[in-house]
Formats: C-alpha cells, sequence, structure tokens
C-alpha cells in the first residue's frame, strides 16, 4: 500500500506564466473546473472622465489575482496529475472520467466512487487533500486512513502587532499550546510557533472534511521540537492518529494528519470506498512510512496531464 502515500508539492514562485501558457495549462483539465480557477478576478474603480458633451462618466478596469488563479490552477493540476500518475491508465482518462474528482460540501476534494472500481485503484480506501499558502501548494493522499494536510506561510500581519493579530484565535487553543505561543520569545517566534500549531489542527479538520474548527481548544499537541507530535482530546491520547509538521522552503511549513476513517465528517464518510477496518487492517495504514515530499514543476504537472489528453480519442 505504500504506493498510495503521496506526497507532492509546488512551487508557484518558480513559474511566471504567459496568458498562453497559463491557458494552455488550464486546457489540460475537465471543463468543470475551468471556472474555478477564472473566477480570481476583481474590480477597481478607475478614472472620473469628463466627455466633451459635458457628461460625466466612470470607467472601470479589471484585474485577476494572478498568484490566487496560479494557486487554484495548480491545485487541481495536482490532483489530476496525481491521480493519472498512480493510476497509469492506457485508456481514455477524461473522456471516460470526466467527473472523476467531486467535492463535498465542505469543498473537500474526493475520488468519485462510482468510478473507483472503473480505475483499477487496489487500495482499500484511496484519498487526498491539498493545501495552498504563500509560495506552495501541495497534494498528500493515502490508501487507508483520512489525510488532511495544511500550509501555511509565516506572515507578518499588516496594519496589526503580532500580539493583536493571534490573539482572535486565543479561544482554538488550549491553556498549555497557548502559553506556549506567547512565550515562544520574540514576535517572529511568537508567529512561527502560532501558525506551527494552528496548520497542525487545520489539517486534522481537513483530515475529517468537516470544515468546522468549534472546539478545537480540545484537541492539544504536543511535541519535542516539532518532532514525534501527539495530540490528546479532552486528555486523552488520540492513539488512532498520526501527525507530522514539516518545513518548506523559507518561512512555510506543512502539516499532515493521518486518521481513522470512522472519524470523518458524515458528509464525508459517504464518499469512501471502506471506513470500517480491522484494529490490524487499520494499524498497518497508520504506520505507512509517511514519505518526504517530491517538488514537482508546473511543467512536469503539464506532461503528466498531457499525456491523459493525448491518450482521448479524436473525431
Amino acid at each position: 500500500m505504500e504506493e498510495g502515500v503521496r506526497r507532492w508539492v509546488v512551487d508557484i514562485s518558480k513559474w511566471d506564466p504567459q496568458p498562453y501558457e497559463f491557458s494552455f495549462a488550464l486546457s489540460l483539465l475537465p471543463s468543470q473546473e475551468h471556472s474555478s480557477v477564472t473566477r480570481y478576478y476583481t474590480f477597481y474603480s478607475l478614472n472620473l472622465v469628463i466627455q466633451i458633451n459635458g457628461f460625466l462618466t466612470f470607467t472601470f478596469a479589471r484585474f485577476f489575482k494572478m498568484e490566487d488563479r496560479k494557486r487554484a490552477l495548480i491545485s487541481r493540476m495536482l490532483q489530476y496529475a496525481l491521480l493519472y500518475d498512480l493510476v497509469k491508465i492506457n485508456k481514455p482518462f477524461f473522456s471516460q472520467h470526466n467527473f472523476i474528482i467531486q467535492r463535498t460540501s465542505q469543498a473537500k476534494p474526493f475520488l468519485d466512487l462510482l468510478d473507483y472500481d472503473k480505475l483499477g485503484l487496489t487500495f482499500p480506501n484511496f484519498n487526498f487533500n491539498v493545501s495552498h499558502h504563500g509560495d506552495y501548494v501541495a497534494i498528500a493522499s493515502e490508501p487507508l486512513c483520512l489525510v488532511g494536510i495544511d500550509i501555511v506561510s509565516f506572515d507578518m500581519p499588516q496594519g496589526e502587532t503580532v500580539a493583536e493579530f493571534i490573539q482572535f484565535f486565543s479561544s482554538y487553543f488550549s491553556t498549555l499550546e497557548w502559553e506556549n505561543i506567547v512565550n515562544a520569545g520574540t514576535s517572529n517566534d511568537v508567529l512561527i510557533q502560532f501558525y506551527r500549531y494552528w496548520s497542525l489542527k487545520e489539517a486534522y479538520v481537513k483530515a475529517m472534511g468537516s470544515g468546522l474548527i468549534e472546539g478545537l481548544n480540545k484537541v492539544e499537541f504536543s511535541h519535542t521540537n516539532w518532532t514525534n507530535i501527539s495530540a490528546t482530546m479532552d486528555g486523552k491520547v488520540m492513539a488512532l492518529w498520526r501527525f507530522w509538521l514539516i518545513e518548506l522552503g523559507e518561512r512555510h511549513c506543512a502539516a499532515i494528519a493521518r486518521g481513522p476513517p470512522t472519524s470523518a465528517d458524515i458528509s464525508y464518510k459517504s464518499t469512501l470506498k471502506k471506513v470500517d477496518f480491522t484494529e490490524d487492517e487499520y494499524n498497518i495504514g497508520l504506520h505507512l512510512p509517511n514519505v518526504d515530499f517530491v517538488e514537482q514543476s508546473v511543467e512536469q504537472l503539464v506532461l503528466i496531464l498531457q499525456k491523459a489528453f493525448d491518450s482521448e480519442p479524436r473525431g
């Protein structure tokens, strides 16, 4: 089952596409994914114009947030490229499996069960999760356990102090976690400590597919220099979960959560291939190695997707 444990990451700061390059990459995705990428626009009012006839008119210009569009595009490219790379099918991909990736009401992506058997996957409960923030977009997959991933960029807050910024989130941390955060040292140390704890909590929530963060103060994380990470819920050890924190480049980190399918939110649980496993079966999945991130370039993703695209019948 180890083949189903994947960790891929893309540094979007290394990709500065021309419009035609962006459009070509987008064209390699199923058409229903396009609007989720192209929706990132913002509108600005420009100058008041006085026409010769004396009437006043306003002109507007539309600018898109390219960084947001890049993240959205690469997130979806990663999902389809990873699936295609795992399946390695020799039959038409997008034509026969046009809706292979769906999303729950909480926006967690999943592999449509109707297509699962057609794809020939041998994993008992394949699932995946994506995240993007700052310079990075990443995907993590698991063959049996739930998986959640969350990337954070250690961005300094704008217009407020670090203390003011983190105070808004204080109710989501246990007393011990909050003490570790506020006593971390300099403002920068405090910010980094905050983001690391927050990413672990987000990865946990995303693994379950719930989208809810209420009651997160009851989930307390412990660690040894951010290794050997464990968690308790209301003081009870969460023995069926494992967590990792990985540094990504400069001022970024990624948290990964691996947990039991029985903990999935009801809307996500219905999408899973299998929920109930014996203790021995589950332990095999829980203790699979957490593999290193493999950095992929956008060009590599394009090649994978183009191969899938070229396998479609023409005419």
